[in-house]
């Protein structure tokens, strides 16, 4: 395995885990700031979902602009 290919992997790995993670501890964090405010929890769901497509977008942009496209 090359190098290139190791770090993407665990940039793939570390991603997926805390994908993982963020989707397990969604309800519990929703739930607890709903009980403050509906509305912040509602948002505050929204852009962690937001955020894990976010990171993606990201990750493409940067390895687009890394290859001179």
């Amino acid at each position: 395995m090359t190098p290139e290919a190791k770090s993407h992997a665990i940039a793939a790995g570390v991603i997926l885990v805390a994908a993982i993670l963020v989707i397990y501890f969604l309800p519990t964090i929703v739930i607890g700031i709903g009980q403050y405010s509906p509305i912040l929890g509602f948002v505050v769901g929204a852009l962690l979902l937001l955020g894990f497509f976010a990171v993606f977008w990201l990750r493409a942009r940067y390895q687009k602009n890394r290859r001179g496209e």
